[in-house]
């Protein structure tokens, strides 16, 4: 089928449906579709359980209200499609004839008919009384508009789920949702990551005392919102009245850089993403542990070792706070990114580990009584690595990581890595390293969860190649995220449910971005707090927190026993189609 190549306009419809009125529901839903196809919208997309409201105790209080798909209500919607040449993706409880189950399901409906659907594959415990886990994968549609694929609500606490979107060929990404934000608060990352549209169709009133939080959104390709619907709180007296928000989406986005980059995906390191480390898993760590954390940012003068250490030696002694026991430094923390065209040139930089500047930093370890993360040129003969390593506070390589992902400034002498993995410190916790470019790739904090890291430490030297700035509403949270907070690194701590350490570096030719930062796990900012440098300053930042937090709706528990291995398959074994 052909794709457009002209811009388009697209609409998410924040309809609030009432409990057990499916009728009613889908008079008033199709009235609003066809006002948004009247206006132009080519792809209109509504909330999650659409037609029949989301409350539902057991199978017999929602059995009245199922339809199939396709069936009655795709047909109502269909109609509408082929009158203005429009897409609908409708939320909606379905029936499957042939098994007698119940599922939480989206349906793509477009000119020609009934397209395909989605089953919802991570479930939020309401649905789990009356719905069974999806079971047909993430498909891409094919459509005039470009390859649709669709997710529901707890789906996109999962990086696997919008992952598998783009894996599949998906250009744009329909989210119809429940939402009091937290299913919300990742869209940005995840469009930026994966280099998709996201429209995102939710809810703005309250049902059986649960509130959604509106904010309905269309995303950009990079991350950029193109439109979002007011936040709506839970004493708004508008709360119930529907909207309809509209963003253009332009084809000729949708080859872009992030697209380009899952081609670069190394899939025989993500093997792990395919294990079940259920509740039997004895590797995990069981007890809460104190750390007291520094992300240490600075220019480097490229290439000189020795007034790096310099400069880095002193503002350890100069600047750490007492009781900090994790100090984590940039990307080749003592050369910086020393750019060369032929690999012989980077021989006088590299080094084993037992080479001046690792011992200098085991020195350094041991001195201070910390743990040290830092990064350098790894000989191992015949090749180079950009490698990172652990150094405990005896002063020993406990850990290392040779990162996975080589950007250009890597590509003329560095060999990738092949592995990833985390180091468990008794006392301490598991400690999961990666280095910069390595967090675009969101596989690789993937593997890190499954290995159940507490503390995730990313050596970076970023000037902005990746990621962006978030911009969600920060009315969605009690506790607003801090100016400078960036999607890619959020993305790691929020999808791994592990605490983020990421130090970079500032200034020099690269124009390095700073913002280094610590970032905590709870999306509502109200239990721990993210901490961000400046983008320009030398700084030694700092945060302390407590691994191993169970007090609030998600944790790294939770989102183990809640994956859906089954189908992440594609994630390890399929190229994506050629753009």
């Amino acid at each position: 089928m052909t794709t457009t190549k002209k811009p388009f306009k697209a609409a998410a419809i924040q309809f609030n449906p009432k409990l057990n009125r499916r009728n009613t529901n889908i008079r008033a839903l199709m009235k609003l579709v066809r006002e948004a196809a009247e206006n132009g919208a080519r792809l209109i997309v509504t909330p999650e359980m659409a037609t029949t409201g989301y409350h539902y105790l057991d199978r017999s209080s929602i059995s009245a209200y199922v339809d199939t798909i396709p069936g009655i209500t795709t047909a109502q919607f269909a109609q509408i499609a082929k009158e203005y040449n429009t897409y609908i993706v409708i939320g909606m409880a379905e029936h499957d004839l042939t098994s007698g189950l119940y599922y939480n399901s989206a349906a793509l409906v477009g000119p020609e008919g009934y397209i395909g659907k989605y089953r919802k594959i991570h479930q939020w415990v309401v649905e789990n009384y009356w719905s069974c886990w999806g079971d047909m994968g993430c498909p891409a549609f094919e459509t005039e508009l470009g390859k649709i694929s669709m997710i529901i609500c707890q789906d996109s606490t999962y990086f696997e789920s919008a992952r598998l979107a783009a894996v599949n060929g998906a250009d744009i990404l329909c989210f119809p949702t429940n939402s009091s934000g937290a299913s919300i608060s990742l869209l940005q990352h995840w469009a930026e990551m994966n280099g998709l549209y996201v429209v995102s169709a939710n809810r703005s009133n309250t049902e059986e005392e649960f509130h959604m939080a509106g904010l309905s959104a269309v995303w950009s390709p990079s991350g950029k919102k193109i439109e979002e619907a007011p936040y709506s709180a839970f004493n708004d007296e508008t709360k119930d009245e529907a909207r309809i928000i509209y963003g253009e989406i332009d084809p000729e986005q949708y080859d872009n850089e992030a697209k380009e980059r899952i081609l670069e995906r190394r899939m025989e390191a993500y093997k792990d993403l395919m294990l079940f480390l259920g509740p039997w898993d004895y590797t995990k760590n069981t007890e809460s542990r104190h750390i007291h954390a520094a992300a240490i940012q600075y220019e480097p003068v490229i290439g000189d070792k020795e007034a790096n250490l310099q400069k880095v030696t002193r503002l350890v002694k100069e600047q750490l706070q007492e009781g900090v026991n994790l100090v984590v430094l940039p990307e080749l923390s003592l050369t910086g990114p020393v750019y060369t065209t032929k690999k012989q040139d980077i021989a006088e930089y590299a080094e084993t580990d037992d080479g001046a500047s690792v011992g200098a930093m085991k020195k350094l370890a041991k001195d201070g009584g910390i743990y040290l993360v830092f990064g350098f040129v790894e000989k191992v003969a015949p090749h180079f690595h950009n490698t990172a390593v652990l150094i405990s506070p005896e002063g020993e390589v406990i850990g290392k990581h040779r990162k996975i992902h080589l950007n250009e400034r890597d590509e003329p002498w560095a060999a990738p890595g092949s592995k990833i993995s985390v180091t468990p410190v008794n006392g301490f916790g598991r400690i999961g390293l990666m280095i910069g470019y390595d967090a675009a790739f969101p596989e690789v904090a993937g593997v890190l969860t499954v290995k159940r890291a507490d503390v995730i430490c990313i050596p970076a030297s970023w000037s902005g190649e990746f990621g962006t700035e978030i911009d969600i509403n920060p009315k969605i949270f009690p506790e607003p995220y801090p100016a400078g907070s960036v999607t890619t690194w959020d993305a790691v701590a929020k999808g791994a449910q592990a605490y983020t350490v990421v130090a970079n570096f500032t200034g020099t030719e690269y124009n390095f971005k700073g913002r280094s930062a610590i970032y905590n796990l709870d999306q509502n900012y109200t239990n721990d707090k993210t901490v961000i440098a400046s983008e320009t300053e030398q700084e030694v930042l700092m945060n302390d927190f407590k691994t191993m937090k169970t007090d609030w709706w998600l944790d790294q528990e939770k989102l183990i026993l809640t994956r859906r291995t089954d189908y992440y398959k594609p994630l390890v074994t399929r190229v994506p189609p050629l753009l």
